[in-house]
């Protein structure tokens, strides 16, 4: 058991009978800001701009890396699915992860927080733990992507040490998510 924000949350490794919750769990978000990114002819920039109206962006349920044997990271040692629970049992966050040896890096997946438990500390307190779990691996380097309208997420992820380290401009081109660029952070693990 950890305490955030003066809040009782159990921290596990997802089980197979955990699935459902974590693929349930709501993981839309709502932006007054987005980061723009110019492409100049050698680079980019970001330019961080209000949208006239807050912008919510929800993730289709039917969208996927086209892994088809997803499911929540408990069977593979090297890509396991932390949770946070809350007092009450209930789903708090999530956040799954993989490491590859080739390069020694941990990649972060995916993390999410239940609306009701956001701004507290939980996605912080998860990732922690995805550190640590890349500590215990040997990892050199923490990475992950995040789409460039989800300012909330790329404040939170450079308060805990990311920086930007790429862009793709066509990850999501035949996707709903057409128009948003890709980007990439990382951080050093200590």
């Amino acid at each position: 058991m950890t305490t955030v924000d003066e809040t009782p949350y159990e921290l596990r490794t997802a089980r197979p009978e955990d699935a459902e919750s974590v693929e349930a769990l709501d993981g839309s978000f709502t932006t007054a800001t987005v980061f723009r990114v110019e492409i100049a002819e050698n680079g980019f920039t970001l330019r961080e701009t209000p949208v006239d109206q807050p912008l919510t962006k929800v993730f289709p349920e039917d969208e996927s890396d086209g892994d088809d044997d997803e499911d929540d990271g408990s069977e593979d040692p090297d890509s396991p699915t932390f949770l946070a629970l809350g007092a009450d049992g209930s789903l708090a966050g999530f956040v799954s992860v993989s490491y590859g040896a080739w390069n020694r890096r941990l990649t972060i997946e995916d993390i999410e927080v239940a609306p009701g438990h956001r701004g507290r500390g939980v996605g912080r307190t998860l990732m922690a733990r995805a550190e640590e779990f890349a500590r215990e691996r040997g990892a050199g380097q923490i990475w992950l992507e995040v789409t460039n309208i989800n300012a909330p997420a790329i404040h939170a992820y450079r308060r805990m040490g990311f920086s930007l380290c790429g862009l793709d401009t066509s990850l999501y081109a035949f996707t709903s998510s057409a128009g948003e660029y890709a980007l990439y952070m990382s951080k050093p693990c200590p």
